[in-house]
């Protein structure tokens, strides 16, 4: 919903009533993730893809109908065996999808969750896509010190279940995931949905990711665009004033003239496991000070520009400055995958690749030598939310020590 959020707030403002239809669960391949949603207006216009196109028009004729009806319906698209002309995916993927209308000021919660994904403020949106019918379409916005909303008019027999909802989502938001989330009415985890339980699919709308480019070369100037084209608020940071300019670098968020290692030392606020830092620089003097402090900290990937033996040499210096095998062994070092690249754009698909079959699981083969599911990030996400699920269930259930 991310990425239609300026035009849901303008139909918001607006007085507009409209539908929103979310991914709220994909099975096999699919063409979007869950999260990837198409809302439509009063008047028909429609923002945003569910699916790349296999089944829009269904899905526009469902927003259509719930706008008409004011209540919410959580559909599911397959392929079909009998039919390959019906409403389908011809990837053979199964996509759920929840479509909920939108009227401005019925939904508080709803309201406040629209208004701060526009806004850019971190926040999690928990919506009820199965359950007891009278929870259907409920919403609760949870930030990291608040919240808006409640699951039922009645707090003092839902609260456990509030409660709950609002834990699980907060820690989803801290570590930027997006999911399903299944409860019982008393607030336990649940491995299944079924009678009794309330099942939510929680959207954490997170500040883009960061990639800080370290060194303004011609290369970083294809990073950058390709950084861009990947979702990412990019930096660029070199301690020459002469090439560090936005002249040369128009694409880039920001352009720092600093030692990188500095720089870095004033951004630890801001780096998290999703952050990616490309060191291009190719000059000891800045890498290994940089490389020192960055293979240190928690973000998701390090790589650094140069040759075997420049790689060899700062593989020494970092070992010179104390860091250990399994600090060293986070460096992606020569950065990028082996595609013959030559070129600066050539070399900037190179690391773009890496980036990506880093962050999602990729066996970096090609697709037609493999058997298994094209996603490789799908069992990884569900194994986090289980993670994410008894880490939660452990904190509710922790009892602090006798004195």
């Amino acid at each position: 919903m991310q990425d239609i959020a300026e035009q849901l707030l303008a139909w918001h403002t607006s007085g507009r009533s409209f539908a929103v239809a979310t991914v709220v669960g994909v099975t096999g391949s699919a063409p979007r993730d869950p999260g990837a949603a198409l809302a439509v207006d009063a008047d028909g216009e429609a923002v945003g893809s569910v699916s790349g196109g296999c089944v829009e028009g269904a899905v526009y004729e469902l927003c259509r109908a719930a706008i008409e009806s004011g209540e919410p319906v959580l559909e599911r698209f397959g392929y079909s065996d009998e039919d390959a002309f019906a409403v389908g995916l011809t990837c053979g993927g199964i996509l759920d999808v929840f479509v909920q209308p939108v009227r401005p000021g019925a939904d508080p919660a709803l309201d406040a969750g629209i208004a701060l994904i526009a806004d850019g403020t971190p926040v999690a949106l928990a919506r009820v896509v199965a359950g007891p019918a009278g929870l259907l379409g409920a919403t609760v916005a949870v930030t990291a010190d608040t919240h808006h909303g409640l699951l039922s008019p009645a707090p003092s027999v839902a609260a456990p279940l509030d409660r709950a909802v609002v834990a699980e989502a907060r820690a989803m938001l801290e570590a930027g995931r997006t999911g399903r989330l299944v409860l019982g009415l008393d607030g336990r985890p649940c491995d299944e949905h079924g009678q009794g339980t309330v099942t939510l699919f929680v959207e954490s709308y997170v500040p883009a990711p960061r990639m800080l480019v370290f060194g303004a070369i011609d290369f970083a100037a294809a990073v950058v665009r390709i950084g861009k084209f990947l979702g990412y608020d990019v930096t660029v940071c070199d301690a020459r004033p002469v090439f560090a300019t936005e002249r040369r670098f128009p694409e880039a968020d920001r352009v720092v003239v600093d030692w990188p290692h500095r720089y870095l030392d004033t951004q630890l606020d801001r780096l998290d496991g999703r952050t990616v830092l490309c060191v291009l620089t190719h000059d000891a003097k800045f890498d290994l000070p940089l490389l020192e402090r960055a293979l240190r900290l928690p973000v998701g990937y390090i790589g650094a520009m140069g040759s075997r033996r420049t790689h060899r040499e700062r593989e020494a210096g970092l070992r010179a400055a104390g860091l250990t095998d399994a600090e060293i062994g986070r460096l992606r070092s020569p950065i990028g995958l082996d595609l013959g690249a030559r070129t600066p754009e050539e070399t900037a698909v190179s690391v773009a690749a890496e980036i990506v079959a880093h962050r999602r699981g990729g066996s970096c083969l090609p697709l037609s030598a493999g058997t298994g599911p094209i996603h490789h990030d799908l069992a990884q996400d569900l194994a986090a939310a289980e993670d994410s699920r008894q880490t939660a269930a452990a904190r509710r259930t922790r009892k602090p020590h006798a004195a």
